[in-house]
């Protein structure tokens, strides 16, 4: 699990509340995982429902050994990216509103892909 040590803006008063958490999972120990694009589809619903997000529509495509998935959420957007050769992705969790939790769900992510490593930041994109 991640423990950011972020200190998050209060949302009440935001007209618009954006919260984008993205990192760089390197090491994936879940290599299978990284090739099969219903695993990674699964994983991003889970991600979603663990965030407190509604998806809308999933999308993947397999690019040589890896994939690239989409998940339109109502709120935003999750999307994991990956290189099975090297045992690395990239994953973006946006979620818009303040019942959302993009941290619940980029920690479930990098639960089931099993990185060595991750690398991963915080940007708050609301609107005061």
């Amino acid at each position: 699990m991640i423990n950011m040590e972020v200190q998050l803006p209060r949302y009440e008063d935001a007209k618009v509340v954006g919260k984008h958490v993205y990192g760089n999972l390197i090491g994936c120990q879940n290599n299978e995982a990284l090739r099969d694009p219903r695993r990674l589809e699964e994983i991003v619903k889970t991600a979603a429902e663990k965030g407190n997000m509604t998806v809308l529509d999933v999308k993947s495509w397999k690019i040589g050994e890896g994939v690239s998935i989409v998940a339109v959420i109502l709120e935003s957007h999750i999307t994991i990216h990956t290189w099975p050769e090297y045992n690395f992705a990239t994953v973006d969790v946006y979620s818009c509103g303040s019942h959302t939790d993009p941290y619940a769900a980029f920690n479930y992510i990098v639960e089931e892909l099993k990185p060595v490593k991750v690398e991963t930041g915080y940007f708050d994109r609301s609107l005061e």
